[in-house]
This record gives C-alpha cells, structure tokens and sequence, in this order.
C-alpha cells in the first residue's frame, strides 16, 4: 500500500494547472491512462470540496487517452440522487462520461461484517452489534481496469474528519453500514470524535478496509480546502494513495487549516446554508454539529436556511424526524429501545443526537419553504427568512466576528469551530 502523492502545506495554494500536473503524475505511477474506470466523487452536497473539477480534469486526461469508458458513481449515502442541473453544476460537461446512481438499500455487494466482539471493543462496551460490510455492486463486479475515490479531507460530526475510506464505504455503502456507523458516532459522543483521526468509526471503517476492501485496490485522492483573505476557496493540499496513511497525513493538514480554535464561548451565531448545496436539515444540521463545541450556554445559533425544504433526504427518515425531532441524547435513546422503526433506522436516530443541542442553547431555523408550525414541531423556534436577511445580510457580513460580537458562518460545512479548552488531542 502506498502515498503516490502528498503535496500540500497550510500556506500552500495549488492551481489548476498544478491539479492537473499532480495527477497526471500519479496517474503514471499507477502504470498510466487506463481504458476503463470508474470515479467515485461527492455530489453536491459537497460542492465546495473541489472534487469536481478534479474529476473533470481526470476526465479530461482520460479523454486524451482516447479512453473507452469513464463511468462516474456519485457517493451520495443517504442523500437524494442528484438531478442533471446539479450534475452538471457540480462536474461541468462531460458528454462521454456515464453517471450511476446508488441506492443505500439495494443493488449492493455483500462481503462479509466487522464482528460484535469488535464494536463491543471500540465503543468501550455500549454497543453489541455486528456491521455488515456492503457497497454497491458496480465497484466490485464492473470489471474496471482503476477505481478512483475523489473527496475532500474535512472535520466531520460522525467520524471525526471525513474522507479516506468513508467515501466508498458509506458514501456508497449499505443500509446498515450507514445506520450502524452514525450511531455508533453519535452514541460514543460527537464532542470526542470532531477533529480526530484515532476513533471508534474510523477504525471500524479501517477494519472493514483492510478485511475487505484492500482487495479492489481504489486509489483515493482527497483533498484539503481553505478559503483566502478574500473570501476565495483554495487547495491547500492533494493527497493520493490507497492506504490510511495517505488520509491521516492529509487530516493532519486539514487539523491546521479547518479548525478555528476560539477563547471564549459564542453568545450569538449566524450561519448561512449555501441554498445549492442545503435542502434538508439532515444535511443543514451541519450548522449545529460544526459550532456546539464553542457555543454558549444559554447562547443564540441562527440558520439563514432559504434552500431547506425537507428534514430529511430520504422519504422514511424525513418521516421519522418529524415524528421523534430533535429531543436530545436520553430522550432519543429511550424512543431506539422502545419503537422498532427507530432501531431499523439507526442513521436517524444518530442524527436527532447530533442535531440536539442537549438543552444547552438555542437554534432558530429561518426559512422560506418549512413553516413555523413544521420547523417547531422537532424542536427548534422559527423566524420568517426575509426578516432575518433583512437582519442579517450574509453580503455584508464578513466571517467571523462583526458587531455586537455576532459571530457570522457562510459555509458550515468547510470547517469546524470550537474552544480551544475543550479540544484536546
């Protein structure tokens, strides 16, 4: 297993040209152009991760081969397949390229699970189940001659820092994997994970890699954004290779560049949802995963949410999160023991943790699609979208701190905010 490139530093600005270069180069490290593969990117809900433009420009050198068949899997987990505007918004025009879809509880290839024993070990005795180990049929039995996972390294609420291996094993992986892995997050406590590479699901993830996955030989290209004094998304890093070690040498970059470590709590926040990449509160909770560990008690977490028109991406999750809402750690663990449709869901119970603010602030939804009555109903206040931006005007706020000591966020998803005293490695 191997790093074929770690090219990237905190005051490091990559360019196209040299993405390209990079690639290129890594490319023929792995034996040159190859007549058929398959790219595994995000879709949109990660947008700005630059996954796009680097799989067009893969594209782009595979096409110059004269290649035979570029087949493209957007990992997309649990959420809603993407539409041809998002397609082409998220990776440009690709006309020779073939989009799949993936479906979570269908058309996957079963190899085997990562024991009960195992799970009772890393999640220090709460849980005692099995996780079977399933990803879509395509990437196993498609014939391909290269297997490419394209992804951004960033902190994440459910493994701590994302990408690596998550991309292919959740983001195209099965109905259980997916439940069993969120909860397993959420029940080992999200404060403990955020911003780690050592923890409960990474290393289940790695187990179920170096089990099953190892096999398949997929390459993996992550990614490490930023975003410069002006406001502009930058690569500060590529990293490409197809061990754990390619992804913990980008995390430790992602550390430096996407963690903003505060001294004192925040009274009062604002976030705004990018409306092309947030449609959902499962997706748009990102605003409270990424600021609880510097949240004030007591304090005020406002999302300007104007693409947010469902809670969650998936019709049965969208269900139960209307029915169960966002009531915290206890309560949610009491609705698992006791409703069966809740255990067979566990991704969604994972997520009403995540999205609860275990009583200790509050969070105001403004949006312009769910209604009052519908946004209070799981347990969060609501304010009408055109007053908030007439208050908060996201063109005139500048990230970070503005007057009145407002605290201004406009992309949740890029970083992770917390008090330095309760982060600790």
């Amino acid at each position: 297993m191997s790093t074929y490139i770690a090219h990237g530093g905190k005051d490091t600005i990559i360019t196209t040209e040299e993405k390209r270069a990079l690639l290129q180069e890594a490319l023929l490290k792995l034996g040159g152009t190859p007549k058929k593969i398959l790219v595994i990117p995000p879709d949109i809900t990660r947008l700005h991760s630059n996954a796009g433009e680097l799989t067009r420009i893969l594209y782009e050198i595979w096409d110059a081969g004269k290649g035979q068949v570029f087949d493209i899997l957007p990992a997309i987990g649990t959420h809603a397949p993407m539409t041809s505007d998002q397609i082409s918004e998220m990776y440009g025009d690709l006309p020779k390229a073939e989009y799949h879809e993936h479906h979570w509880r269908s058309g996957l290839y079963n190899f085997g699970e990562v024991p009960s024993e195992f799970i009772r070990e890393v999640s220090g005795g709460k849980l005692n189940y099995s996780i079977p180990v399933a990803i879509n049929r395509r990437i196993v039995e498609g014939d391909y001659e290269l297997i490419i996972s394209v992804g951004q390294v960033i902190p994440h609420e459910v493994i701590g820092i994302a990408n690596g291996f998550k991309n292919v094993l959740v983001g195209t992986g099965g109905v259980e994997m997916i439940n069993k892995t969120h909860f397993l997050g959420a029940v080992d406590g999200m404060e403990g994970l955020m911003g780690r590479t050592d923890t409960s699901v990474r290393t289940v993830l790695n187990y179920a890699h170096t089990h099953y996955l190892k096999q398949l030989g997929i390459v993996y290209i992550m990614s490490v954004m930023d975003v410069d004094v002006d406001g502009e998304r930058i690569m500060r890093g590529l990293y490409i290779g197809d061990d754990a070690r390619t992804f913990e040498t980008a995390a430790e970059l992602s550390r430096n560049v996407n963690m903003t470590f505060l001294e004192e709590p925040l009274h009062k926040v604002v976030v705004y949802l990018d409306p092309r990449e947030f449609r959902s509160t499962w997706l748009g909770n990102k605003a409270i995963y990424r600021t609880r560990m510097a949240m004030a008690d007591d304090g005020e977490l406002i999302i300007i949410a104007p693409g947010v028109q469902e809670f969650g991406e998936d019709a049965e999750i969208d269900r139960l999160i209307r029915k169960y809402g966002y009531r915290g750690t206890p309560t949610t663990l009491k609705a698992v023991e006791e409703n069966t449709e809740l255990r067979d869901n566990l991704s969604a119970a994972a997520h009403l943790i995540h999205g609860s603010t275990e009583g200790r602030f509050n969070v105001v939804y403004a949006t312009g699609h769910l209604s009052i009555s519908e946004i209070e109903s799981v347990g969060y206040d609501w304010m009408p979208l055109d007053e908030v931006l007439n208050q908060y005007n996201p063109k005139t706020l500048v990230d970070g701190f503005n007057n009145d000591g407002l605290f201004y966020i406009s992309e949740p998803g890029q970083g992770l905010w917390a008090l330095r005293s309760q982060f600790s490695e």
